[in-house]
């Protein structure tokens, strides 16, 4: 099999290098903070990536969806998920910088736009911090 990822990364790479962000990826579980609040369980993954803004169609796909906020496409190694209540799976947050050099901020994925064996493309929204 041919990774198109792969070969695409490459040029991609001259015009936009990958960055390390940090994968917080649910397990499904959660523990409760003395406020009840639930706080969900993660493990925290490195992994390279290729952060991009939003495309003209990908605008049109989120405003139909009516998402708001600062979003970014994220291409990447694994299979990042969005929250999918019926497996109690998803709720993944990617960590990176807002702007380059910037201190990282959480992004939460609000849409898994594609999804391969070895590699996914996802729409991130930022968050606010927590106080």
């Amino acid at each position: 099999m041919i990774d198109v990822h792969a070969l695409a990364s490459a040029a991609i790479q001259q015009v936009n290098p990958d960055q390390q962000v940090i994968w917080l990826r649910s397990t499904g579980g959660y523990t409760t903070s003395a406020a009840g609040h639930r706080v969900p369980i993660t493990e925290s993954v490195p992994v390279p990536a290729n952060v991009q803004g939003l495309s003209a169609r990908d605008l049109e796909h989120t405003d139909g969806l009516n998402l708001q906020g600062v979003m970014r496409s994220v291409h990447l190694y694994g299979n990042v998920q969005g929250i999918v209540r019926t497996d109690s799976q998803g709720g993944d947050v990617l960590q990176f910088p807002e702007a380059p050099g910037g201190p990282p901020r959480n992004w939460r994925v609000t849409l898994v736009m594609e999804t391969w064996p070895t590699w996914c493309r996802v729409i991130v929204t930022l968050q606010n911090p927590q106080p």
